[in-house]
């Protein structure tokens, strides 16, 4: 027990998050059994770390972080572990990488039902269904997403200014007073192009090569974060790289089913698995038409957001297909997107039609009233023209 609390401490102590996330104020931390997913690489051991700094001093015992890749956790399992933490005083046990346990599910349900003083937080993948597929967490556990830096986060961390974030109401109805807010203070054109290139992912702050560990961090998404946790034989991780690759390189389309089951050497059904498994793990979206949904064919794949697009194929990005994938991606956290009948078009939350497009050459287009324009090249709006980085405000 003395080692985790060393190691807590330190890492606890050494801690670095310029950005605080704000599912920080969205969690209800009153809560016993709290499950924080999300993809691989969006800071979910500092998010972890951050809440023990911000709400326990680094000598208090109440508090413990500690990560199931230690291999003392083979032997013994989180439940009687916590047994230990709680009758040293301990109230708030903080799991990362829960997955990595043996019966993980089982065991958190024997903390729930043991100990009601203890409060547990753990991380996991965003393949994970907690509730699907663990019916013994259904009742006890409160699920949040953490998603990877808005180009909000991203601007504040880059200016050193604190705006806040947005709802898609206020930025449709306010848009115009919303920039003459900003632009005084910040110019998010100078800006955005990093964010659509490298900013979505935190460890762009580290000392890397951010596309090497981009990369890296891809091959863990489908290695461990697929494999392990939908339990598919090794064998068949290639398939499931081909397959990933060909859907990246391939763009924002609607994916030929039998062409890959040819290519992958699988049936139909398979590879429709497989991008499931793919848009589970944060690596693409899947976009339907309004009322469709798996395990219907999508109408079109993208990539989960735009950093992905120039790990893969960094000479060949098409610009407007980079920003149609931010503004999926922007959406995502709290609204459907849906295929609109035309191409650059989506329909997001069933009624409001959006087209992405290029302020320099719009000029071509017919305006249409019921169309809400979101414009890259530019920093300002008017109407139901609204610069397309302001939808990186919603979060």
């Amino acid at each position: 027990m003395e080692a985790f609390f060393r190691t807590h401490t330190y890492l606890v102590e050494h801690v670095h998050a310029p950005v605080r996330r704000n599912l920080m104020d969205e969690i209800c931390w009153n809560d016993r059994m709290i499950g924080i997913k999300g993809t691989r690489g969006v800071g979910k051991t500092t998010f972890l770390l951050q809440y023990a700094k911000e709400n326990f001093d680094t000598k208090d015992r109440q508090c413990l972080y500690i990560n199931m890749n230690n291999f003392y956790f083979q032997e013994r399992g989180i439940a009687d572990f916590a047994g230990d933490f709680v009758r040293h005083g301990g109230r708030v046990l903080l799991i990362d990488q829960v997955f990595k346990q043996p019966n993980w599910s089982s065991e958190l349900r024997k903390c729930y039902d043991l100990y009601p003083q203890l409060k547990v937080v753990f991380t996991g993948s965003s393949v994970m269904r907690l509730k699907e597929e663990n019916p013994e967490l259904n009742g006890i556990v409160k699920s949040y997403n953490l998603r990877g830096f808005s180009f909000r986060e991203f601007l504040n961390l880059k200016t050193g200014t604190n705006f806040r974030a947005y709802s898609l109401e206020e930025i449709l109805s306010n848009h115009e007073h919303i920039i003459k807010y900003i632009l005084p203070q910040a110019r998010p054109q100078l800006y955005f192009q990093d964010y659509i290139h490298h900013g979505f992912y935190p460890f762009f702050l580290e000392q890397r090569n951010f596309s090497e560990n981009l990369l890296k961090t891809m091959n863990m998404m489908t290695e461990v974060d697929i494999l392990l946790i939908k339990q598919i034989e090794l064998k068949y991780l290639t398939k499931i790289k081909k397959l990933f690759y060909q859907l990246a390189v391939g763009g924002p389309k609607a994916p030929n089913i039998s062409q890959h089951a040819i290519d992958i050497e699988t049936s139909r059904a398979t590879v429709m698995n497989y991008i499931k498994y793919l848009a589970d793990a944060r690596l693409i979206n899947m976009i339907y038409p309004v009322g469709e949904d798996f395990p219907k064919k999508p109408s079109k794949v993208m990539m989960h957001n735009s950093n992905l697009m120039y790990a893969i194929y960094p000479n060949t990005v098409d610009k407007q297909d980079a920003m149609e994938t931010f503004f999926v991606n922007s959406m995502w956290k709290d609204h459907t997107v849906n295929q609109a009948n035309k191409d650059h078009f989506y329909i997001v939350d069933g009624n409001k039609k959006f087209r992405i497009c290029d302020a320099k050459s719009e000029q071509k287009l017919r305006m249409s009233p019921d169309t809400i324009y979101a414009r890259y090249n530019t920093e300002i709006g008017k109407d139901n023209q609204i610069p397309l980085w302001l939808l990186g405000f919603l979060y």
